[in-house]
């Protein structure tokens, strides 16, 4: 393939695999999903890692293995379950989006992840990072794996100067990586170069007296590492500012009820708020107000009980907290009334775990109070 890149920036490749394979060799981390090439766990580990901390993902990987061992586990899992099991990982269209790829993979291949790059990146969820993974490290099939680490890794190495956030910028990578990569072992030279993203050429201070390859780094040389990689600013981060109340009824059940199955956080559950826009009325006015005719009964707003921001990619919610009472309200499949000691059988975002937990606070004080 003509690559411009190594044209421009030549290195000498096999020195290159040779010093980035024998560190990978000696210094790679000891990860629950390394202990075999099992197509299937690979997936659910790089599912799982996308915009996550390693540190993090461990032992939602152990517990989700343990739960879910096979394609055929998944597959005929319940969505409740799975979504429970992913609660505090965020991002939850990946595990929507993984059953029902697991799904198309148990009823159509048997249970056997696909091993070629046209059947693995039709399913759900699989773009080209995710297919290049598993195909490499569980099937060594030297395809690309290009995240974030392996641009920053290589923009470096071979002086790439194009912006890394435009989605254009891949293909330039995934070139670089097909003249590169090491046909006898593509499985730990895609790991490799992942590892020393994530260990050593990190975003900032790169430790570059540490890096097996800095002999090969055109960056290193012209003292241009902190420079790289180009990356343009993401937009702004949108404010939105959000009443939400815990209502219990006569019996102490609580009022949860289920998100849309489309958008940010879908089929998850959540105690009932409401978008608050600047009006005459106080945000608790407007949140009374709006369930009180969302459950058409009556509903009455107690005191805040606390206040919470919650970040996501493009988005911070700014949440007031209240607590207060419910009558009768009619229950549906989407809407329960809870006893305390079963909220956690229910998945919950981790803004509204949040939300509990500052409920079971204010209750425990007024009961010490009394």
């Amino acid at each position: 393939m003509n690559n411009s890149q190594l044209k421009d920036n030549p290195i000498d490749i096999y020195a290159f695999q040779q010093d980035l394979l024998s560190w990978f060799e000696k210094e790679q981390r000891d990860l629950p999903w390394r202990k075999d090439k099992d197509p299937y766990k690979v997936w659910v580990s790089e599912i799982m890692l996308q915009q996550t901390r390693v540190d993090t993902v461990i032992p939602y990987f152990l517990r989700f293995m343990e739960a879910f061992p096979t394609v055929k586990d998944l597959a005929e899992a319940e969505e409740e379950k799975v979504l429970k099991l992913w609660e505090g990982l965020g991002y939850y269209s990946r595990a929507r989006n993984l059953q029902s790829a697991v799904r198309e993979v148990h009823e159509q291949y048997d249970g056997v992840v696909p091993n070629n790059i046209k059947d693995i990146s039709a399913l759900k969820g699989v773009g080209p990072y995710t297919a290049g993974a598993i195909l490499s490290i569980a099937y060594g099939e030297p395809e690309p794996a290009v995240d974030g680490n392996v641009m920053r890794v290589l923009s470096r190495i071979l002086m790439i100067e194009n912006d890394i956030a435009k989605a254009s910028s891949r293909k330039i990578f995934e070139a670089a990586v097909r003249e590169l990569i090491s046909h006898d072992n593509p499985s730990y030279f895609n790991q490799a170069l992942m590892e020393l993203g994530a260990l050593i050429c990190t975003p900032t201070s790169p430790s570059c007296l540490l890096c097996p390859v800095r002999d090969h780094c055109h960056a290193f040389y012209e003292g241009k590492q902190a420079e790289l990689p180009v990356k343009t600013k993401k937009a702004k981060n949108k404010h939105v500012q959000i009443a939400s109340a815990i209502l219990a009824n006569s019996k102490g059940e609580l009022l949860i009820r289920k998100r849309s199955n489309k958008g940010l956080l879908a089929n998850l559950w959540e105690f009932p708020n409401e978008e608050i826009h600047l009006q005459i009325e106080s945000d608790k006015q407007q949140l009374q107000n709006q369930l009180s005719k969302s459950y058409d009964t009556h509903v009455k707003i107690n005191q805040r009980i606390g206040q919470l921001d919650h970040v996501f990619t493009h988005l911070t919610w700014h949440i007031n907290l209240y607590e207060g009472e419910i009558h009768s309200v009619t229950e549906t499949d989407n809407v329960k009334l809870v006893p305390l000691e079963d909220i956690k059988k229910y998945p919950f975002p981790v803004s509204h775990q949040k939300m509990f937990m500052q409920y079971m606070q204010h209750k425990g004080k007024v009961l010490a109070d009394e």
